[in-house]
């Protein structure tokens, strides 16, 4: 498991801002969410009103090829908030979406899928990746895997201060135990942060 720093993180959203699938790569640095829970997002799933998206199914490979299917959990099934520069990129994605819909006319494929390829066909998890490898190579950051977002999002989250029972939720782990346990390199850094802040409230200091 290998993680970026938040300026590496931010030097790669900064390098993909103008491509096609900045709105992907956006939501998967920002929510944690599994490459498959991504390319299994539907538009019904998604309130940009609200700014939240719902975690319903997940497009997975089986021994029929690839398909759709539930969460890996019950509590991988789950409400997700966005941050306002996440909702404005799936808003730009949307127009984008329905420009496409309209150059393909009737040969559109459209399967309400949040993310599709230009025809509105599904797109291939291996595909994604593969995508995900050469934009890490042109930006000539660490190399790490697609889902090395997530483990980015989780440990930066923790890092910063937020409650672990949150980051369990917005990850879909079953437990807070499995998140603390796949995170144990951020609690030794947590434990400081802590001593100081109670030390600043025990002495008044602050």
């Amino acid at each position: 498991m290998k993680a970026w720093s938040a300026d590496e993180l931010g030097q790669f959203l900064g390098g993909v801002q103008d491509t096609v699938l900045f709105g992907l790569w956006r939501l998967a640095a920002t929510t944690g969410m599994r490459r498959g829970e991504i390319l299994g997002l539907r538009w019904r799933d998604v309130d940009l009103d609200a700014s939240f998206v719902q975690v319903v199914q997940q497009r997975v490979r089986g021994a029929d090829g690839l398909t759709y299917g539930p969460p890996k959990s019950a509590k991988g099934r789950r409400r997700i908030d966005l941050d306002e520069v996440t909702r404005t990129a799936l808003r730009d994605h949307r127009r984008q979406q329905v420009e496409d819909r309209l150059a393909f006319g009737p040969g559109y494929q459209d399967g309400d899928l949040v993310f599709a390829r230009a025809d509105g066909s599904p797109i291939d998890p291996d595909v994604l990746s593969t995508m995900f490898e050469r934009n890490v190579r042109r930006l000539g950051l660490p190399q790490i895997r697609f889902q090395d977002l997530r483990h980015t999002h989780a440990t930066l989250a923790l890092a910063a201060g937020i409650h672990p029972k949150v980051v369990q939720e917005r990850l879909g782990h079953s437990t807070v135990s499995i998140t603390l346990d796949t995170y144990s390199h951020v609690v030794p850094a947590m434990q400081v942060d802590a001593a100081s802040r109670i030390a600043a409230v025990v002495d008044g200091v602050g």
